[in-house]
């Protein structure tokens, strides 16, 4: 299937990007310093990594960690040249990420259209945070962020609110960056052995929950703390 790219005339900054010790910053065409999405929202799931990481042993959560992000990584990469109609989407991928990116591909065939971007760079003033978005594209005909994740295990909506969270970001910052609104969230993830599942959602819902966070990343690791009336 190839995918339509809407000529839609917008032009976003890449901007530049730094990991440090406090996690990745990205930086702005006016030279501000923001942290990454992911970074912000990691305080949600430190202790549970921690515990998590002391009940299983060191070594055993490193192959863990180790094996999903590269397998995330190689997904993902699979998603976005199919949807960017590379001809050459199929080459040097490993069967066991194929096997995931086949469950995965009759739901990209039938949802999404007019591909807006992939990979591109967003950030809020407002927020001061920033990112790198997966796509922005219609999901069944309707403007929408959407993100690709990958899982060992099937989700429950309680155990991703992070991931909508995150999306809730790009949408305000994409919203406050270009004049378009997008309020239609998309979290579509490929689990092993099951079928992949997707999770719509209105971003609007989950934008003061993201508020909290940052707050609270800001009182816990900036010398200004920062506070959303």
């Amino acid at each position: 299937m190839a995918f339509k790219h809407f000529e839609h005339g917008i032009d976003l900054p890449k901007l530049t990007r730094k990991t440090t010790e406090e996690g990745r910053r990205y930086f702005t065409p006016t030279g501000e310093a923001y942290p990454s999405v992911t970074t912000v929202l990691s305080i949600l799931s430190k202790a549970g990594i921690i515990a998590w990481r002391k009940r299983v042993g060191e070594d055993v959560a490193n192959r863990i960690s180790s094996q999903a992000s590269r397998r995330g990584t190689a997904v993902h990469k699979i998603c976005e040249n199919y949807i960017d109609n590379k001809e050459d989407w199929k080459e040097g991928v490993q069967p066991s990420n194929m096997y995931m990116f086949n469950s995965m591909k009759p739901v990209l065939d039938d949802k999404i259209s007019n591909v807006w971007f992939q990979e591109c760079f967003l950030y809020s003033d407002e927020l001061q945070t920033a990112g790198q978005v997966d796509c922005i594209g219609e999901w069944e005909g309707e403007l929408a962020v959407i993100d690709f994740k990958t899982s060992r295990r099937l989700k429950k909506e309680s155990d991703i609110t992070g991931y909508f969270m995150q999306v809730a970001f790009y949408a305000k910052a994409f919203t406050e960056m270009t004049g378009t609104e997008v309020n239609k969230g998309v979290v579509f993830i490929g689990v092993d052995d099951n079928d992949p599942q997707t999770f719509v959602f209105n971003t609007n819902e989950y934008l003061d929950h993201f508020k909290a966070v940052r707050e609270k990343y800001s009182e816990l690791h900036e010398k200004e703390k920062i506070h959303f009336s």
